[in-house]
């Protein structure tokens, strides 16, 4: 039998701590506490050699069930689809005008954040009603 793994969700971005914050804002994930003898993150980073300074930045589950997300500093931009993304679940359970408006909702609260709206997918014989959207720095994912 295979071993499960454990596993994080790695992105890649031009602001660590700005992605990680606002992923925390939608997924209800936390910043963990800084290193031992660290007052703060911000400490932590000024004691790291300047090229290191905010090239990572770490959100989680406040439960530990759900995966850890990384957020790594590269040096391009991003360029085309994401060939992985995230789902977001805003609507489970509903349909119709309720799915809808749950989406919407969700959709409203997350573009204060800075994301960005994308298209409008409808239900049809196959799947539910979801919402395209745009993080903070262009990442693909969907409210469904």
């Amino acid at each position: 039998m295979t071993e499960i793994r454990d596993f994080q969700i790695t992105f890649d971005c031009a602001d660590p701590e700005r992605v990680a914050r606002f992923w925390c804002e939608v997924l209800g994930y936390v910043v963990p506490e800084p290193p031992q003898g660290f007052a703060d993150w911000a400490a932590y980073h000024r004691s790291l050699p300047p090229e290191r300074q905010g090239a990572g930045f770490v959100c989680q589950d406040p439960t530990g069930v759900r995966p850890r997300m990384y957020f790594q500093r590269v040096p391009e931009g991003k360029t085309v689809k994401n060939r992985v993304h995230l789902d977001v679940r805003a609507g489970t359970g509903l349909v119709g005008e309720e799915r809808l408006a749950a989406l919407e909702a969700e959709c409203v609260r997350l573009v204060a954040l800075g994301a960005t709206r994308g298209k409008l997918l409808l239900a049809d014989e196959f799947n539910e009603s979801c919402q395209n959207m745009r993080d903070v720095e262009g990442n693909e994912f969907c409210l469904d």
